[in-house]
């Protein structure tokens, strides 16, 4: 029972980890208590993105005559399809995952793990049995679970989290979210989109509150213009489950035409989902007994995710940083490799994408106008709207705009901030653009197909040096 790597976790951080690992020559082990994939795969990035493919169909069937396609009869939601067609999805994935460690000789260690001192890994299974496993490297990639406030107690059914939220029973007619970040903004859309009735709450002045200004209030117009109910700088008093409705208690916030003032009111709805953040999954998992350091929730690790115990690491969303499915994985990549004697660079955080997938998307990367003013920068500023761009006007999809910040005395590419038709497959651009230091001069020299989304980009950039030719 002697591996050179014992992974506890089989998400996106850690079958990478694993299979990196594997490349190199290391005799690996994975720890794995549900499914493999872990939540990414199961309960989280690819599922949810099944259900809104789904919408996105829905939305277009509905809307077939404004592209010419006449649809006899009413069309409509099969709220129970949609949903076995995502968990046919994320099946699929997880036997993909099943597959890639067959093929690298990765051995599967199904149950519950937890560190001993001594490079340790304890496994339960299901039956209570206790087997000890010994590594020469253990990485922890256990990842996180939807965050329960004390006053939005979660009863998986008519409070719920995320992952209950992809597997309701029936859809309901109602349903108040409450936090806009990229989940809550995301199951927002969908069920909208599909008929309920969608009260979205936020407590910060802007829904999507880490993205830059004027896509947050460009993405609140989008969702209002298709009856998405927004209120921002509000807070949840306290939910009531207790009756056939749930009431739901925000005090402040602004609504439709801010009408609703700084007073208090009680919303009724059929489901309530809490997405408020998340939490680590740290509870039994020995870290204290082991030593490791813990603060704020995170583990806490070096550039390449040692933490203060040797021979144990950490990574994915139980560290500090960006809690996404690709910084996860290559966060595990960069810890294998390092264990493994390359010669790594440290992730660059400054130059990692951020997608949300709503109607429309939204995709980000590096400093906010806001940021860069406030860390005293001379700065020039592109916009491109998508209501200039013969694609978006083809597709039928013109809401949003590209958004480009750039350092005016260097040309460095700052920061990106898109909203928009595709602008997540977009966002790519200007990650690799930043990571090999490319100038304004040179996105504006090279030449972009057209007719695209992508265009859009360059347009944006000539707009930053006052070169644009069609606005």
């Amino acid at each position: 029972m002697q591996y050179d790597l014992i992974v506890i976790g089989s998400g996106p951080g850690g079958y990478v980890a694993a299979i990196r690992a594997s490349q190199l020559g290391m005799k690996t082990a994975v720890v794995e208590k549900e499914s493999l994939g872990g939540v990414c795969l199961n309960w989280g990035c690819i599922p949810t993105k099944a259900l809104l493919k789904s919408a996105q169909v829905f939305r277009y069937a509905s809307h077939a005559a404004d592209y010419g396609v006449k649809i006899e009869g009413d069309v409509k939601a099969d709220f129970k399809g949609m949903i076995k067609r995502s968990r046919d999805v994320a099946d699929g994935m997880s036997k993909g995952i099943q597959y890639l460690f067959k093929k690298n000789k990765i051995d599967t260690i199904t149950g519950t793990g937890r560190i001993k001192p001594g490079k340790k890994v304890v496994v339960k299974d299901e039956s209570g049995k206790e087997t000890e496993y010994t590594a020469k490297h253990i990485i922890l990639a256990t990842g996180t679970r939807s965050r329960e406030l004390p006053n939005i107690k979660q009863d998986g059914k008519k409070v719920i989290g995320y992952r209950q939220a992809m597997s309701l029973p029936k859809q309901p007619k109602s349903m108040v979210v409450i936090g806009s970040g990229a989940i809550g903004s995301e199951f927002a859309y969908f069920y909208n989109t599909i008929g309920t009735e969608v009260t979205l709450i936020e407590l910060l002045p802007n829904i999507v509150p880490l993205e830059d200004e004027e896509v947050s209030k460009q993405l609140e117009r989008s969702f209002k213009k298709v009856k998405i109910k927004v209120m921002t700088g509000a807070t949840v008093e306290s939910v009531d489950a207790s009756g056939k409705m749930c009431k739901v208690k925000v005090k402040g916030g602004k609504g439709e035409e801010e009408k609703r003032g700084k007073g208090e009111e009680v919303i009724e709805c059929e489901v309530v989902l809490s997405a408020v953040g998340v939490k680590s999954n740290f509870e039994g998992l020995g870290l204290e007994e082991v030593g490791i350091k813990v603060e704020k929730d995170k583990i806490q690790v070096d550039d390449f995710y040692r933490t203060n115990v040797e021979g144990y690491y950490a990574i994915g969303d139980i560290v500090p940083g960006p809690a996404l499915a690709h910084v996860a994985s290559h966060e595990g990549i960069t810890c294998v490799e390092k264990i493994a004697g390359m010669d790594v660079e440290p992730i660059d955080y400054k130059n990692i994408p951020s997608c949300t997938y709503t109607n429309p998307e939204v995709a980000s990367v590096g400093m906010t106008e806001k940021q860069a003013i406030e860390a005293g920068l001379e700065i020039k500023v592109g916009k491109f709207p998508y209501t200039a761009s013969g694609k978006a006007s083809a597709s039928g999809n013109k809401e949003g705009f590209i958004k480009v910040i750039f350092d005016a005395k260097y040309g460095e590419w700052l920061g990106a901030h898109f909203v928009g038709d595709n602008v997540t497959e977009m966002i790519a651009e200007v990650v690799v653009a930043c990571k090999l230091e490319t100038t304004g001069h040179e996105i504006l020299k090279s030449i972009h197909p057209h007719p695209t989304m992508s265009e859009a980009v360059m347009e944006a950039v000539a707009a930053a040096y006052g070169e644009v030719i069609h606005i």
